[in-house]
């Protein structure tokens, strides 16, 4: 019989070795390390059919001698520790690469996303030590109830607003974006004033993020309509209105089912995916659009004197609410930076990618 080699595939966190070696119904395993290279013998069924098998190789690094594995029908499955923790830029002690030997990328981390892997598993075990010390919150239902509720409420308000204004669209084409607001502003004001709970809600600890995100968002909409379009009655007939309101219900009617669900621990990939991807274009145009609305409204704005601000009777002027829009403009694109900084920062811990690297 014939000695032959396996395919074997390889990846590394930073405190093992993982090997994959194609050998279905493998039997008498020798599998070893002696001066820090591994030795492996057995017989089964591999690449060139029914045959003895054998492969070594010699480390790059130190690594440990026990050596832990586990065969099942079509391969064996073989974990080598590291003698010191750290990352490898190759397996073996030579630079060429050996023929049989290639990346699993099954498993392949780069060694950045195998460091976040590496506190994500930390962060889950103090978060399990921590919950062993505390008691159980008794209002634990309670307050998945009222948030379940919410997020409901919410979809279905912003979900009748979508609804509504795409029907009206098919029926009316542009004519409908003319008297969007008077259509659709007494379920937007419902659904923005409602949105404030999202600010209470992680100031009370109810729900795990930061305050700062839901307040530039919660404070935005809510200037936008209250001030700009809901104050200013020249402002409620422009289209523009159409595409803010579209734009808002657009994101949400993804965002609010998704938190939903997660009060019942319950997931749905394509909804997960949708949630923390449909933003990346719809929030940027959706803040646009915002600033298209403050563009407009600064010449109203100046010809009504609303919000203006009087000034001492010798100046003999006011100070217009529009020097303030010119502001708030600025403020609108930071907060817009800010944002989608948090957002993509969750994406990404999200939907981990694996880079596929050369060994």
């Amino acid at each position: 019989m014939q000695t032959l080699r396996p395919h074997v595939y390889w990846a590394q966190r930073h405190g093992e070795i993982y090997l994959r070696v194609e050998l279905s119904d493998a039997k008498n395993l020798t599998i070893r390390v002696e001066e820090n290279t591994l030795s492996f013998k057995g017989q089964g069924h591999g690449a060139k059919g029914q045959d003895q098998y054998e492969f070594s190789l010699e480390f790059l690094k130190l690594v440990k001698p026990e050596v832990s594995h586990r065969s099942t029908q079509r391969v064996v499955n073989i974990t080598i520790k590291k003698q010191d923790h750290g990352w490898w830029h190759r397996l073996t002690m030579q630079e060429r690469k050996p023929l049989f030997l290639a990346p699993d990328f099954d498993r392949w981390l780069d060694e950045s996303d195998a460091e976040l892997e590496l506190r994500e598993k930390e962060e889950k075990l103090n978060r399990i030590c921590v919950e062993s010390r505390i008691p159980k919150d008794p209002y634990l239902g309670l307050k998945k109830g009222y948030l379940f509720m919410y997020n409901l409420v919410q979809f279905l308000g912003f979900s009748w607003i979508f609804v509504n204004m795409t029907v009206r669209l098919f029926i009316l084409g542009q004519d409908s974006f003319y008297d969007t607001f008077h259509t659709i502003a007494d379920m937007m004001y419902f659904c923005q004033i409602l949105a404030v709970l999202e600010v209470v809600n992680p100031a009370l600890g109810l729900v795990n993020s930061g305050i700062v995100p839901p307040l530039i968002q919660v404070f935005g909409r809510n200037f936008v309509l209250f001030i700009i379009l809901g104050a200013q009655e020249d402002m409620q007939n422009k289209p523009v209105v159409f595409f803010i309101f579209y734009l808002w219900s657009t994101i949400e009617i993804f965002r609010y089912p998704f938190y939903m669900l997660a009060c019942i621990d319950t997931k749905w990939a394509l909804l997960t995916w949708l949630r923390y991807t449909i933003w990346m274009p719809l929030y940027p145009l959706g803040v646009i659009a915002e600033a298209v609305a403050v563009i407009q409204a600064m010449p109203v704005f100046d010809e009504t004197k609303l919000l203006s601000v009087p000034l001492p009777k010798a100046l003999g002027t006011t100070l217009s609410f529009s020097y303030a829009l010119h502001v708030y403009l600025v403020l609108m694109f930071l907060g817009l930076f800010i944002n989608f900084r948090h957002l993509y920062k969750l994406r990404r811990r999200r939907f981990r990618t694996k880079k596929r690297k050369a060994y």
